[in-house]
This record gives structure tokens, sequence and C-alpha cells, in this order.
């Protein structure tokens, strides 16, 4: 299971970019975006299981990372497990990851990456 402490390490030493927590309501709620263009490439969020899940019943909160994806690759991970349609980001472009379903880091350093990329 991936860590939001390894997450936050990963984006810190391969972007040079610190989380930032920008909602009130949410302060566990973080971005990272870009310096320059202030646009967001992945959103690290704790969320009620039955927000993702459907199924969910013992309302236990889980840790995901909302990513921009190229919609054809979105439609390809969201039939994998832990990859679900966007939560609060548009649906077509964004997908969420269940950062318990990740064993390694290495799995989503490329969806982390194009996500940087196409943001830029």
């Amino acid at each position: 299971m991936l860590t939001k402490k390894e997450l936050i390490d990963h984006i810190d030493e391969t972007y040079n970019l610190s989380p930032e927590y920008i909602f009130k309501k949410f302060p566990d709620y973080c971005v990272f975006r870009h310096q320059k263009s202030k646009k967001w490439f992945g959103v690290l969020m704790s969320v009620p299981e039955e927000k993702i899940y459907d199924d969910a019943s013992d309302h236990r909160v889980i840790d995901i990372l909302d990513l921009k994806v190229d919609p054809e690759l979105g439609g390809i991970l969201r039939g994998k497990e832990g990859y679900f349609p966007a939560y609060h980001m548009n649906k077509e472009h964004w997908i969420s990851v269940d950062l318990r379903k990740i064993e390694k880091l290495d799995e989503l350093a490329s969806l982390i990456d194009g996500s940087f990329k196409s943001t830029q």
C-alpha cells in the first residue's frame, strides 16, 4: 500500500514541489501544481470510502489521488482495480486512484509524470 508520505516525498524529490493545503474546509486535502502557471497536476484527498465505492459499508476514510490523464488511457485505467472516475474533477480527463490498491510507487510514477507534463 502506497502511503501519502511516500507520494508527497516522490513529488517533492522529482519535481521540487511541495503540497499546497489550500482548502480551509478540508485541511487534509492538498494540491500539487506548477509554480509558474499554478495549474494542478494532482490532488491528494482523504475521503469517505462510500464516495468512491458503491458497496462501501464501514465508513472508512481512504486516501485518493486525482491525476490528469488522456481520456483513452483513463478509460483503460478505470477498468483496473483501484482506479475510478475522478472525484470532484472532470471525469473525462481525470482519474482517482485509491492509494490502498497501489503496491509500489512505480505503478503511479508514470501517471504522475504524464499528469505533470500534460498540465504544463
